[in-house]
């Protein structure tokens, strides 16, 4: 039983009440849809997500698999991924239940006996020490579950269609509903049949094949790289000491990236398979496991490792590739996108670095976002182009930091001039992996740097840092950039100056704009008979001691009313 403004609420106070679509959602597929998901990976499944707060949008998504992910690929979750997920109300759930990476150790030959390794270095992990977030653990299948979760629990009430495949599209200049979709059932009673879906927007993440990719014409530029690796997640029984610590190892025989899983045994280890010969022709990803195993052990010698269990093993040739552009505009064109591409569909890159997953989610949470406030007319169409001028020149800053981590990873000994300079590396780039070193550039939602002095220490275009507080009307201590959530509000934080209250103030005089104003955005936009803070989520920071404010005295806008009835 939970208390909250509207009485008594039973069961899960994280499923808000069903709005909109949400009602009586129909279970088959319509022929006209606001945005249409293709792809149910990452990206897809955060869009949705998001989408499920806007529940005035028709939002669907087709998968061609028969069900939910069972086991994925993907594993490595930064500290800017959990803040993404404690914006959609999970992050608690998923942390319990994953590894968290607290240490990194490095192995490096022994100088007297270069035929064994030795631990060289121990280092902290960098989330320790530029985030409240920990750096995770935990399998793609369970990300996509917790998203799943949000998206069906929002007030659009958005479950996947699976069983259906996308064929093809088509953007035409004119109409409501201007993409033409078209689909295959590829499961169910309906298998095999084919048919038309129109859209406003069409989101692909249909991964690195991405046969939307392909509709509109877009090209994945570059190439695979001339290494490979053999990655499985297996159980062992083994005399290394750092069997349950993340471990760059280095010896005469190869290079390893062990990375310990969830649950307590399961660990996936990524064994330098070396280079892959000219004219090889992907040869080389049908290695079997046990070879694979025989290279991990001439690597770790003079440990051993004996796999009891398998859980998953795949071998990958490094590539390091782009697409030219994340939408269906061509340059030079002035027309709103209509279709997007993200994730695995427009970057892709090594599994090493830990970045497919996050990444990929922060293109669903860029575009998610915008697509919610331009179809419910709070936002200009102009709006949706910042997508593509934001998230590719990322892509392209993640491939180059893939490119020299993945190089520094597969050294030979004898190229290792400094046997700490992998650690420093790791420590000294921890914060762009980390997902905090994105800034965008100057655009109609991102001002210029004119005022940066004005607020040092948070540059304009980058994440909102957050910092711990006391909230004043209960002395408990919560972080401030905890208080967004991804429910398609705008935040807008005033930090005050120093007079007290009742006083004349900046802050005083500014919030009575705020809430009076003509040329308020509040004023402006919040729908008539909405909310106080339907639109805007407004708060203040003082700077006094929290026993020092009066609550009830703090200007009305940062008090807004809740409407009882609904």
């Amino acid at each position: 039983m939970q208390f909250h403004h509207n009485g008594y609420v039973s069961g899960e106070p994280r499923v808000l009440p069903a709005a909109g679509t949400g009602i009586d959602r129909p279970t088959e597929l319509p022929d006209e849809v606001d945005v249409l998901i293709v792809g149910s990976g990452p990206a897809g499944m955060l869009l949705a997500a998001q989408m499920s707060q806007f529940p005035e949008i028709t939002t669907r998504m087709i998968e061609r698999r028969p069900g939910r992910l069972a086991l994925g690929q993907a594993d490595g979750i930064q500290p800017r991924s959990v803040e993404t997920f404690q914006a959609f109300g999970f992050a608690p759930h998923i942390v319990a239940e994953a590894y968290n990476i607290a240490w990194m150790n490095y192995w490096t030959p022994d100088p007297e006996h270069p035929e064994n390794i030795i631990r060289t270095t121990r280092q902290a992990d960098y989330a320790q020490d530029i985030s409240e977030f920990p750096h995770l653990i935990v399998n793609q299948a369970r990300v996509l579950d917790y998203f799943a979760e949000a998206a069906v629990r929002g007030p659009g009430r958005i479950t996947p269609d699976f069983g259906i495949e996308f064929v093809g599209l088509t953007v035409h200049d004119e109409g409501e509903y201007p993409v033409e979709v078209r689909v295959r059932y590829v499961a169910g009673e309906r298998e095999g049949q084919e048919r038309t879906i129109r859209a406003k927007y069409v989101g692909g993440a249909d991964g690195a094949r991405s046969q939307v990719r392909e509709a509109i014409g877009r090209k994945h530029v570059g190439a695979f790289a001339a290494h490979a690796w053999g990655v499985m997640d297996v159980t062992v029984e083994t005399d290394f000491p750092d069997w349950r610590t993340k471990c760059a190892i280095n010896s005469e025989a190869g290079n390893i990236l062990h990375i310990p899983r969830e649950g307590g045994y399961l660990c996936r280890v990524y064994v330098d398979l070396g280079e892959v010969p000219e004219g090889d022709h992907h040869h080389v990803r049908q290695t079997p496991l046990e070879k694979t195993v025989a290279k991990a052990n001439e690597i770790l010698h003079p440990y051993t490792i004996e796999v009891k269990q398998a859980g998953w093993y795949s071998v990958y040739e490094v590539g390091h590739r782009v697409t030219d552009k994340f939408d269906d505009v061509e340059v030079g064109s002035d027309r709103a996108p209509r279709v997007f591409l993200m994730g695995d569909a427009c970057h892709t890159h090594s599994a090493k670095a830990g970045q497919g997953m996050n990444v990929s989610m922060q293109d669903g949470f860029n575009l998610g976002w915008k697509l919610g406030l331009v179809l419910t007319g709070r936002s200009p169409e102009e709006l949706l182009s910042t997508y593509s001028a934001e998230r590719q020149p990322v892509a392209q800053e993640l491939i180059d930091f893939d490119r020299q981590w993945s190089s520094l990873m597969a050294r030979k000994p004898e190229e290792i001039s400094d046997p700490q300079e992998l650690a420093d590396f790791y420590l000294a780039t921890s914060e762009f992996p980390s997902g905090f070193m994105t800034q965008y550039s100057p655009s109609i939602i991102t001002g210029d740097a004119t005022h940066q002095e004005l607020a040092t220490g948070y540059p304009i275009g980058k994440r909102f840092k957050s910092a711990a507080a006391v909230q004043v009307c209960d002395g408990n201590v919560t972080h401030i950039g905890h208080q967004h959530q991804a429910d398609g509000r705008w935040r807008i934080y005033a930090f005050a100056d120093r007079p007290g209250q009742g006083e004349a103030s900046a802050l005083a005089d500014w919030a009575e704009w705020m809430r009076t104003s003509p040329d308020s955005p509040i004023v402006q936009y919040t729908p008539a008979g909405g909310d106080e803070d339907a639109v805007f989520d407004v708060k203040v920071i003082y700077q006094q001691h929290f026993d020092a404010v009066d609550v009830v005295a703090a200007p009305a806008v940062f008090r807004p009313a809740a409407d009882r009835s609904s």
